[in-house]
Parts: structure tokens; sequence; C-alpha cells
């Protein structure tokens, strides 16, 4: 019997996970630039947080470390001795850990053809994240090969930026109903750059076969992008018939809310106003960048890094919200602070989708022996720290790529070594 819902599949933080700040518009990544990462602590973060879902009963699947350093990357540079460093140290990125970025996603319910479609992103307005996407759509395609349930689509044309799932959002009464796709982009002009494109939403919507009267393009607020939220999901987050969001996330969020009360009856808002929490206080502490969930028992649950607990104004408005006994009924906070440093909050690190686990490839399923073999494998071989100005010494480039290669024969899934 088929049992779809929702799955969240989180990206293992790689071994080559660095401090470069490489990420314009991204305040975390940039503040924290030059410092020492701890990839070995920021894996086991993750790991630990994909267990704390799967302890609520919660449908739990991961994405692997890409090929690091990419010698692709460096080859199409021409990269030499005197290459500029920031552009050596693309190779080394290690921000696919943030599968939000990995695709778009439709589930089979709300597309013409009876499946669910991902469409890998392409990311190309960040160099460093744009040489991504030949290897994610590998992975993709791998874990979702049964045809008969899944669409797997190459990136849009890269004249038009698209960052994945970060700037969609779906309303719905449940994860396996019809359900309103909430595509949001930017408009350029401002000091940093918009990432998604409205064409590259509205191509994903059409490739996916959805349904324009439960289809609708947003535009994110330039306040909210130039404040640092370079990714709609570091201003709202929505779950079933829930969107809860910052009152500057949208460039009309009268109009916005209107347009999904009307395609989406019965969706509810949980507005967050600027009086109480400020876009910068939103976007440093990541309060929307959470995971909104629907645990087996009902109670809608927000996810929350540890550092919504130490921000004054954020803590007191998650109180006050649970006190107020709305659709939100429970904050569970989690510690993702190296991911956090480098400008990912637990929303970042997962990739939802909808549909049966059981057709999915199972390698890429966790349960709690599994979790135990990947944190082993991360403990053996993963670097205790890399400072910045390791990044293209070979003996780290030999480290990091034997963690991956025995992560990936651990779980059986060398063909993507």
């Amino acid at each position: 019997m088929s049992t779809v819902q929702e799955i969240n599949f989180d990206g293992i933080v790689g071994p080559s996970h660095n401090y470069a700040g490489l990420s314009l518009g991204n305040l975390a990544a940039t503040k924290n630039a030059g410092e020492t990462s701890y990839p070995r602590a920021a894996a086991l973060q993750g790991v630990a947080k994909m267990r704390h879902n799967m302890a609520m009963g919660l449908a739990q699947g991961f994405f692997l470390p890409l090929p690091r350093p990419d010698t692709g990357w460096l080859d199409a540079l021409a990269a030499d001795e005197d290459t500029n460093p920031v552009l050596v140290a693309g190779a080394w990125s290690a921000s696919s850990m943030w599968t939000a970025n990995a695709a778009s996603v439709s589930p089979a319910s709300d597309t013409a053809d009876g499946k669910c479609h991902l469409t890998v992103a392409n990311l190309v307005t960040m160099p460093h994240r744009s040489h991504e996407w030949p290897d994610t759509l590998r992975q993709l395609e791998v874990a979702f090969a049964d045809r008969d349930h899944f669409a797997v689509h190459t990136a849009v044309p890269p004249t038009f930026g698209d960052e994945g799932a970060a700037n969609h959002m779906r309303l719905t009464p449940s994860h396996g109903e019809k359900g309103l796709e909430v595509f949001v982009f930017g408009r350029t002009g401002g000091r940093f750059p918009a990432r998604q494109h409205e064409q590259a939403s509205r191509i994903i919507a059409r490739s996916h076969g959805l349904d324009p009267d439960h289809t609708l393009f947003v535009e994110q607020a330039p306040e909210a992008i130039e404040a640092g939220a370079f990714h709609n999901d570091v201003v709202a987050v929505a779950n079933e018939n829930v969107l809860f969001t910052h009152e500057q996330a949208f460039a009309d969020p009268a109009g916005t809310y209107d347009a999904i009360r009307a395609k989406c009856p019965g969706a509810q808002v949980v507005e967050v106003p600027a009086s109480a929490v400020s876009l910068a206080d939103a976007v440093s502490s990541y309060l929307f960048n959470a995971q909104l969930l629907s645990p087996p028992n009902g109670e809608m649950t927000l996810v929350v890094p540890e550092e919504c607990r130490e921000n004054g104004a954020v803590w007191s408005w998650l109180q006050s919200m649970l006190e107020a006994n709305g659709p939100i009924r429970h904050v569970k906070v989690v510690d993702v602070r190296q991911s956090m440093a480098n400008g990912g909050g637990p929303a970042c690190l997962r990739l939802r989708v909808v549909a049966d686990p059981a057709m999915v490839d199972q390698r890429f399923m966790l349960d709690a022996d599994k979790a135990g073999l990947i944190e082993s494998i991360i403990g053996k071989y993963w670097p205790e720290t890399i400072d910045t100005d390791q990044i293209g010494d070979p003996s780290l480039a030999e480290t990091v790529c034997t963690a991956r290669a025995k992560l990936l024969e651990a779980l059986e899934l060398s063909e993507l070594i």
C-alpha cells in the first residue's frame, strides 16, 4: 500500500567544510570568512538533527557530499599557482550540504502526469555553487530512479538563476493532497544579488506540469534581500496550511496573503511583526530558516537553531506565539552552529520530498543503524579542523577525497565516487 508522506533529505556536511566567505549577501558566511571550521563537528551536528526528526516519527533521507576538490572546476578555470585564491576555494566548497538548494520539488498530487517532479537547481549566481548541479543531478537520478513515480529534470538555462526549494513553498490541507505551489523570486538592483529569477520559477512550473490555478509567483521584498535574506526561506516557511512569515518577507504582503487564501482556502498566516522581531534579528537568528513539520501526532512543530533561544526578541516572540495556542504548537531547538556560521540553518540543510519512502532508493533513507554507521565514518575520517590557508593543500585534498570515498563505500553507493 502506498504511503505518501513528507521526507526530509538532509545533506551530510562534507569533509571540506570551510569558511572561505564566498557567498555575497550571506551575512553569516562573509562575517566568519577566514575563521577555522570544524568539519567533523559540523557533520555530526547534521546527523544529530536528522536523528532528532526521526525521533518525532518523521521520514528522513540524506544526500552525500559532492566530490571535492572539484578538479573539473579547476581545469575549467585553467587554474595555476597564480590563480585568485577565491576561485580556487570554490573548488573546495561544501555548500551542497544545504540541500534546500539542490532542487525544486513538486509532489505527484500537483503534477499533470501524477509523478513527483524534481528539477536540479543551476545555482549560477554564485561561482562556487555554479558547478554543483551535475553531481547533484547524478544523486537525484540514483535516489529517484523509479520512473513510474519520479521525473528528474536537468537545470533550467543558466540565463535564469535558480536556487531550488529555498525559494519555493507549498500550502495544502495535508501533504498528500493537491497543493498550492508558491514560487518566490527577487528583482535585481540592490547591493546584493537577487538569486531566484522569475523566469526560472515559471520554467519549472511548466516543466512540472503544474495547474496554473494552483500556482503562485510572488516577489520577495527588496529590503529582505538587503537585510541578508539571500533566499526566501530566511524570512518565510510554509507547512501544510500554515505560512510562517516575517512582515517584511514579501514585496506585497497583503496581496500575497490574499492570493494564498484565495487559492488555498483554509490557509493560515502566522506573521511576525517587524516591531517584535526586526529583519536583522530574523536573519541573524534564522528564525524562519526553521523546519516547520507535521509529526504523526498532528501537532505542528517548529525546529529552530540554538541561536533563536539566544536572541531575546526572537525567543520572547516564540513564547508568546505558543501561549496564543495558534497552529504551531511546539518549538524545538537543535544545535547546527557550524552550518549557521556559514549561513545555513535547519531549513537550509534539508530538501522536502512528498512521496512514498518505499519508492526511493533505500540507500538514501536513514534509520538509527545507518545513522550510527555514518557517524562512525565521520568520526574516523572527517578532518577535525580546516583553516582557510590549508585550502589547496594536496595532503588535505587526499584526506577529503578519502573521507568521502569511505562514506560512499560504507553506504554501498560507490557508483557516485
